[in-house]
């Protein structure tokens, strides 16, 4: 079932000899929405794009109580298949859990081209993280999983205060995302990084990780933590001064979308040469 905030952007130029594309996914509680300036970004820039709903998100947050970590990896890998095959260069690129399910991605299949990682969200220990979170070696093992949440933070992620106001008030009116983190999505996103990290080695294609030192609701170390412990030999990780969590849509967010273009075009020039000479 497809959401209608789910996106799909495609050339129709049947001249384009080298195929290309990148598969977005969204983070915690939040929907395509979120990806849809990035998205068109990356479309005007010569990619196909495309991006969809994780189960229990979007139009279906009614089903979050649910849902498990491996019904997201299921989702997400049965996109990977319908997709990749259409493809001569295949990117994969997430903000938040969905950086964390690139990189699962990655771990389980050889022929992607290329990860970007956005704001890798592998704990929950940004700087608003509240002291409950102390709790949930205990709420996790009882029933408490199923109506405790944590509740947004103020700053929505976002250290601009304008751009805050106004996804504080596109939230409020729109079906695009939670305003808070349900104790089993939050249970979800753990075992997610648990498996993530304990299959780093297995991830060899070229990665970009970008994350703010301020995160909100992540800190760095995750993101450290995959950039040192993949077995790519093209690896790449940008820290960022002037941003909260949503790294899309704050004061960087233009330094972000170049960073993101110029890694991808350098891999785009190489995997061209690699196709000539195997020609």
């Amino acid at each position: 079932m497809q959401n209608s905030i789910d996106f799909e952007l495609v050339h129709a130029d049947e001249n384009i000899t080298i195929r290309k594309a990148v598969l977005l996914f969204h983070g915690l509680t939040g929907s395509p929405f979120e990806m849809k300036k990035y998205g068109n970004f990356l479309f005007k820039n010569g990619y196909d794009v495309f991006c969809y709903s994780f189960p229990g998100h979007g139009e279906r947050i009614d089903e979050i109580e649910t849902v498990t970590w491996k019904d997201w990896c299921e989702f997400a890998q049965g996109k990977y298949d319908l997709l990749r095959k259409d493809y001569d260069q295949f990117y994969i690129s997430g903000l938040c859990l969905g950086a964390s399910m690139a990189v699962y991605l990655a771990e389980n299949n050889d022929d992607v081209t290329g990860v970007v990682a956005l704001s890798t969200t592998l704990f929950l220990d940004g700087f608003c993280i509240p002291w409950t979170i102390h709790i949930l070696p205990f709420a996790l093992s009882t029933i408490i999983r199923f109506y405790f949440t944590f509740p947004e933070d103020d700053c929505f992620g976002v250290k601009n205060e304008r751009t805050r106001k106004s996804l504080a008030l596109m939230t409020a009116k729109a079906n695009i995302g939670m305003d808070n983190y349900p104790l089993n999505c939050v249970d979800g996103l753990l075992k997610l990084s648990k498996n993530v990290r304990s299959n780093l080695s297995k991830v060899t294609c070229p990665i970009l990780c970008v994350h703010s030192r301020y995160d909100n609701l992540s800190s760095t170390k995750g993101a450290k933590i995959v950039i040192n412990g993949v077995s790519s030999d093209i690896k790449k990780y940008v820290e960022l001064d002037d941003s909260y969590h949503m790294v899309l849509y704050d004061n960087e967010k233009e330094f972000v979308m170049n960073t993101v273009k110029e890694f991808l075009d350098n891999l785009d020039v190489k995997s061209e040469k690699v196709m000539v000479g195997a020609l």
